[in-house]
């Protein structure tokens, strides 16, 4: 038990399980981009769709020499939402976009090492109240961007860490999140390759439908699930 939560895993078991899948998989190299700036852009663009669709509206930027807080704090919101069509959703992205620049241009200088200095919990009650930044967007930001010890919860995580038993099926998203942070060493590294790790089982994996004889995990299903 972690932390005295509703939870099966003690934190050396926690551990284990990120080795187990570190040493099957290996590194994820989580998240793909040329800056911090881009992982926040990507951050925004990847709600509800999937990161091939995110990586062409990310190369329409770069063409466009747009990849700036300043070039997206000014650009027209049509035409922004345009240039990102490819991600879907795109003039609601293009306002959270357009919103976030602004935000970092007027809050941090449009610096990344100025945002990096605010305290975690600070910069993350700042984000979290801007337009469309919901806390796995907010999380993955802090993270992957600004390199703070946060854990970033997903659907992937429940349906992974429920099916196995691991913690209750009616988590929110903060009991979730604190299940990882009391159970890892607050390491960046760590804390980043084990969110990636979990989301490649979830997507090559842990599906709805679940593919388990193959799984990296299939050893630690209980009972119940290897009988069916």
């Amino acid at each position: 038990m972690i932390g005295g939560m509703n939870c099966s895993l003690t934190k050396i078991e926690l551990l284990a399980i990120y080795q187990d899948l570190l040493q099957q998989i290996g590194p994820r190299h989580w998240w793909p981009a040329d800056s911090p700036f881009e992982v926040i852009i990507g951050a925004i663009l990847t709600q509800n769709t999937a990161w091939q669709n995110v990586k062409k509206a990310i190369a329409n930027l770069k063409d466009k020499e747009l990849l700036n807080p300043s070039a997206l704090a000014e650009i027209p919101e049509p035409e922004l939402a345009a240039l990102i069509r490819p991600s879907g959703y795109f003039n609601q992205k293009a306002k959270k976009i357009k919103i976030f620049s602004a935000y970092f241009v007027n809050r941090y200088q449009g610096s990344m090492a100025v945002m990096a200095q605010q305290e975690t919990a600070i910069l993350r009650q700042e984000l979290l109240a801007l337009f469309g930044i919901g806390p796995e967007t907010a999380d993955s930001m802090l993270l992957y961007a600004l390199a703070k010890p946060i854990f970033v919860v997903d659907a992937y995580t429940r349906r992974i860490f429920s099916r196995h038993g691991w913690f209750a099926t009616d988590f929110t998203y903060q009991q979730m999140q604190e299940f990882f942070i009391q159970g890892l060493p607050q390491e960046v590294s760590l804390l980043n390759e084990f969110h990636a790790l979990i989301d490649y089982v979830g997507h090559h994996y842990c599906r709805k439908q679940p593919i388990c004889q193959s799984c990296p995990l299939q050893t630690r299903l209980p009972l119940r699930e290897e009988a069916k």
